[in-house]
């Protein structure tokens, strides 16, 4: 029987294309975003789609419902792209901003993997998690203070919630992407130089894409990572941790 993998931030360009890819891979898949009218939009056919803001454990609850009813089994598979970016200083943000900017990240991830976690050791099965941070999470950027915070926080709770599981199969992983074109980074890219600017922040010269990030996803689910948990993957260009030497 083919895996079953758990998609969730659906609605979103990172979400959508690991869909894409684990339906090219065979896997039943199931899409979760916030927004049904943006998953009634998504061009991906034959997958469960479910809306919910994962945010509230009761919907984490109801969408395995919708799974174990569809399938009969649980997902073994994991990517956890919810979430959502805040760039303003730490003085312009309201608490109400900062709620929901900690709610649609690491709360997201929390329950989410939480529930994971729990019905595959109820069914005593393995499994591969994958959560997104972000380079905000790893080195200090400006006007990025919420989003850093709840970032750090899922780097905390994968490290965590691996050692607890490890000896019952389950590998849990992270990304920590740097900047690459999606719905919610739309305004970054406006402007005449903005491209520019922004490839000649990264020392390999160019901003990302979604398929570095889908392919760092998908290698770290597979069985090629099968030795791999407790792990946040830095793919960004080189931004976190070198810094080239600049010629005049």
């Amino acid at each position: 029987m083919t895996d079953i993998a758990l998609v969730t931030g659906g609605g979103g360009t990172l979400g959508t294309n690991v869909a894409k890819r684990f339906i090219t891979k065979d896997c039943r898949v199931v899409l979760a975003g916030r927004s049904q009218d943006k998953l009634d939009a998504s061009p991906l056919k034959d997958v469960l789609k479910f809306a919910a803001d994962l945010s509230n454990p009761e919907n984490v609850e109801q969408l395995y419902l919708a799974i174990l009813e569809r399938y009969g089994e649980p997902p073994s598979l994991l990517a956890h792209c919810a979430g959502s970016v805040m760039v303003r200083p730490m003085n312009r943000i309201t608490q109400e901003q900062y709620h929901n900017c900690v709610r649609n990240n690491l709360d997201t991830a929390f329950f989410t993997l939480q529930k994971f976690v729990q019905v595959l050791l109820d069914h005593k099965l393995p499994g591969s998690a994958v959560l997104v941070s972000s380079v905000a999470g790893r080195i200090g950027i400006s006007n990025h203070t919420a989003v850093a915070a709840a970032k750090a926080g899922i780097e905390g709770l994968v490290r965590s919630a691996a050692a607890d599981y490890a000896s019952r199969g389950i590998r849990i992983n992270g990304i920590a992407p740097g900047l690459f074109p999606s719905n919610s980074t739309k305004g970054f890219f406006t402007g005449d130089k903005a491209e520019a600017q922004l490839a000649a922040q990264y020392p390999l010269g160019r901003y990302g894409s979604v398929d570095d990030e889908v392919n760092a996803i998908c290698w770290l689910l597979s069985g090629e990572a099968d030795w791999v948990t407790g792990q946040i993957l830095s793919v960004d260009g080189g931004f976190s941790s070198i810094r080239p030497l600049v010629k005049g």
